[in-house]
């Protein structure tokens, strides 16, 4: 359950971080909808398979890879790769790829201040991200990756498995 509580607990900080951050967002001609607002942040996916442009601006939490492992004479240790995937929206060809930046560097700037999720995720380096360069405008897309070391799951002494 921890790479869940990772998620759940990097969307909470995100979100917050990056709440001041106003981005368009794609309206219908003549419609009263909400012109601006700061991206949503969701886990795992999108709420529907057809939300990929309606949801712009989001930012996207996507578990890839957990590894569990012991080298000799160490403890063992935990860690998980998390995709972070961001999404915005823009008519400016010049403002969409810079709006898309610094949403990933807010994020990028927090994280490496943090360095420690829920007080027991601890990011670890490298931390990698990139604005995607084959995205069609109005939309652009980019992402962080990041990897973190996650609690490791204690063997309980003294359960018995399988009776012999």
């Amino acid at each position: 359950m921890t790479p869940v509580f990772l998620m759940d607990g990097l969307q909470k900080f995100i979100a917050e971080k990056t709440a001041d951050i106003i981005l368009p967002v794609r309206t219908r001609t003549g419609s009263n909808e909400v012109k601006e607002r700061a991206a949503a942040v969701y886990t795992h996916g999108l709420p529907e398979a057809d939300d990929a442009q309606q949801k712009v601006p989001y930012i996207l939490l996507k578990f890839l890879t957990g590894v569990d492992e012991k080298q000799a004479g160490e403890p063992e240790e935990s860690n998980c790769k998390i995709r972070i995937i961001f999404a915005v929206y823009s008519e400016d060809g010049q403002a969409g790829p810079l709006l898309l930046l610094n949403l990933i560097l807010r994020v990028r700037s927090e994280l490496k201040k943090a360095g420690l999720i829920n007080g027991q995720f601890a990011l670890d380096l490298p931390l990698e991200y990139i604005v995607y360069q084959d995205t069609t405008p109005p939309y652009y897309m980019g992402e962080i990756m990041t990897n973190w070391s996650i609690p490791t799951v204690q063997r309980e002494i003294g359960t018995a498995l399988f009776d012999f």
